[in-house]
Protein backbone atom coordinates (compact mmCIF):
# COMPACT_ATOMS: atom_id res chain seq x y z
CA UNK A 1 0.00 0.00 0.00
CA UNK A 2 1.39 3.39 -1.01
CA UNK A 3 0.64 6.37 1.21
CA UNK A 4 1.48 10.06 1.40
CA UNK A 5 3.59 11.26 4.33
CA UNK A 6 3.44 14.56 6.20
CA UNK A 7 5.63 17.16 4.43
CA UNK A 8 8.50 18.25 6.66
CA UNK A 9 11.35 20.73 6.37
CA UNK A 10 15.04 20.49 7.11
CA UNK A 11 14.47 21.25 10.81
CA UNK A 12 12.67 17.90 11.13
CA UNK A 13 15.97 15.99 11.19
CA UNK A 14 16.77 17.79 14.47
CA UNK A 15 13.34 17.36 16.07
CA UNK A 16 12.04 14.02 14.77
CA UNK A 17 10.79 11.48 17.34
CA UNK A 18 13.37 9.02 15.96
CA UNK A 19 16.78 10.42 15.02
CA UNK A 20 19.57 8.15 13.87
CA UNK A 21 22.91 9.86 13.29
CA UNK A 22 25.97 8.22 11.75
CA UNK A 23 29.29 9.76 10.70
CA UNK A 24 32.49 8.66 8.99
CA UNK A 25 35.52 10.36 7.50
CA UNK A 26 36.46 9.57 3.92
CA UNK A 27 39.24 10.81 1.66
CA UNK A 28 37.02 12.30 -1.08
CA UNK A 29 36.50 16.07 -1.05
CA UNK A 30 33.20 17.61 0.11
CA UNK A 31 32.61 18.89 -3.43
CA UNK A 32 33.04 15.40 -4.94
CA UNK A 33 30.75 13.84 -2.32
CA UNK A 34 28.10 16.51 -2.89
CA UNK A 35 28.24 15.93 -6.65
CA UNK A 36 27.70 12.18 -6.11
CA UNK A 37 24.72 12.84 -3.81
CA UNK A 38 23.05 15.63 -5.78
CA UNK A 39 24.09 15.36 -9.42
CA UNK A 40 24.55 11.60 -9.92
CA UNK A 41 21.32 10.26 -8.45
CA UNK A 42 21.36 7.06 -10.59
CA UNK A 43 24.87 6.40 -9.25
CA UNK A 44 23.44 5.79 -5.75
CA UNK A 45 22.57 2.24 -6.87
CA UNK A 46 26.28 1.68 -7.58
CA UNK A 47 27.60 2.61 -4.13
CA UNK A 48 24.70 2.26 -1.66
CA UNK A 49 23.96 -1.48 -1.54
CA UNK A 50 20.39 -1.04 -0.23
CA UNK A 51 19.45 1.07 -3.28
CA UNK A 52 18.41 -0.89 -6.37
CA UNK A 53 17.11 2.03 -8.44
CA UNK A 54 17.50 5.79 -8.15
CA UNK A 55 16.52 8.53 -10.54
CA UNK A 56 16.06 12.25 -10.39
CA UNK A 57 12.55 13.53 -11.07
CA UNK A 58 10.95 16.94 -11.49
CA UNK A 59 14.10 18.45 -13.00
CA UNK A 60 16.24 17.33 -10.07
CA UNK A 61 13.88 18.67 -7.39
CA UNK A 62 12.89 15.13 -6.43
CA UNK A 63 13.98 11.52 -6.47
CA UNK A 64 12.40 8.14 -7.11
CA UNK A 65 14.14 5.48 -4.99
CA UNK A 66 13.71 1.71 -4.72
CA UNK A 67 15.38 -0.42 -2.07
CA UNK A 68 16.22 -4.09 -1.73
CA UNK A 69 13.26 -5.81 -0.12
CA UNK A 70 10.72 -3.72 -2.06
CA UNK A 71 10.82 -0.32 -0.31
CA UNK A 72 9.78 2.55 -2.56
CA UNK A 73 10.14 6.27 -1.94
CA UNK A 74 9.20 9.40 -3.83
CA UNK A 75 11.21 12.24 -2.35
CA UNK A 76 11.60 16.00 -2.52
CA UNK A 77 15.04 17.59 -2.14
CA UNK A 78 14.77 20.12 0.72
CA UNK A 79 18.40 21.30 0.86
CA UNK A 80 21.23 21.21 -1.64
CA UNK A 81 24.17 23.45 -0.78
CA UNK A 82 27.32 22.46 -2.63
CA UNK A 83 29.99 20.81 -0.49
CA UNK A 84 27.89 21.34 2.68
CA UNK A 85 24.49 19.65 2.83
CA UNK A 86 22.13 17.48 0.82
CA UNK A 87 18.75 16.61 2.30
CA UNK A 88 15.42 15.22 1.20
CA UNK A 89 12.05 14.26 2.65
CA UNK A 90 9.90 11.32 1.68
CA UNK A 91 6.55 12.33 0.23
CA UNK A 92 5.15 8.92 -0.76
CA UNK A 93 6.21 5.45 0.38
CA UNK A 94 5.03 1.90 0.78
CA UNK A 95 6.71 1.64 4.23
CA UNK A 96 3.94 0.67 6.66
CA UNK A 97 3.48 2.92 9.67
CA UNK A 98 5.60 5.83 8.40
CA UNK A 99 4.16 9.32 8.90
CA UNK A 100 7.19 11.54 8.13
CA UNK A 101 10.76 10.84 6.98
CA UNK A 102 13.69 13.08 6.13
CA UNK A 103 17.40 12.46 5.67
CA UNK A 104 20.29 14.90 5.78
CA UNK A 105 23.83 14.34 4.51
CA UNK A 106 26.09 16.93 6.16
CA UNK A 107 29.57 17.35 4.61
CA UNK A 108 32.37 18.88 6.68
CA UNK A 109 35.98 19.27 5.49
CA UNK A 110 38.30 16.91 7.39
CA UNK A 111 41.91 17.42 6.42
CA UNK A 112 41.97 16.74 2.68
CA UNK A 113 38.80 14.64 2.89
CA UNK A 114 35.28 14.86 4.26
CA UNK A 115 33.45 13.98 7.44
CA UNK A 116 30.11 12.67 6.15
CA UNK A 117 27.27 12.74 8.67
CA UNK A 118 23.96 11.10 7.80
CA UNK A 119 20.95 11.97 9.95
CA UNK A 120 17.78 9.96 9.49
CA UNK A 121 14.70 11.58 11.05
CA UNK A 122 11.41 9.73 11.25
CA UNK A 123 7.95 9.71 12.77
CA UNK A 124 5.34 7.01 12.58
CA UNK A 125 3.32 4.55 14.56
CA UNK A 126 4.79 3.16 17.79
CA UNK A 127 5.65 -0.07 15.98
CA UNK A 128 7.37 1.83 13.15
CA UNK A 129 9.45 3.89 15.59
CA UNK A 130 10.39 0.74 17.55
CA UNK A 131 11.42 -1.05 14.34
CA UNK A 132 13.66 1.86 13.30
CA UNK A 133 15.36 2.01 16.69
CA UNK A 134 15.87 -1.76 16.54
CA UNK A 135 17.37 -1.41 13.04
CA UNK A 136 19.93 1.20 14.21
CA UNK A 137 22.96 -1.11 14.06
CA UNK A 138 22.02 -2.39 10.61
CA UNK A 139 21.45 1.12 9.29
CA UNK A 140 24.82 2.13 10.74
CA UNK A 141 26.53 -0.72 8.89
CA UNK A 142 24.69 0.17 5.69
CA UNK A 143 25.84 3.79 6.01
CA UNK A 144 29.44 2.80 6.75
CA UNK A 145 29.58 0.38 3.84
CA UNK A 146 27.94 2.94 1.52
CA UNK A 147 30.34 5.80 2.25
CA UNK A 148 33.36 3.48 2.02
CA UNK A 149 32.07 2.30 -1.37
CA UNK A 150 31.36 5.90 -2.43
CA UNK A 151 34.87 6.90 -1.41
CA UNK A 152 36.36 4.09 -3.53
CA UNK A 153 34.15 5.09 -6.45
CA UNK A 154 35.21 8.73 -6.21
CA UNK A 155 38.91 7.87 -5.90
CA UNK A 156 38.82 5.40 -8.82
Amino acid sequence: MVHRLRPVGLDFVDTAPVRLVFAREISASPKAVFHALNDDVPGWAEWFAAVTHARAIDGGAGRDIRLRGGGRFRETVIAAKEAEVYAYRVDVTNAPGARALAEEWRLVPAGTGTRVQWTFGADGTALFRFALRTARAGLGRAFRDAVVSLDRRLQG
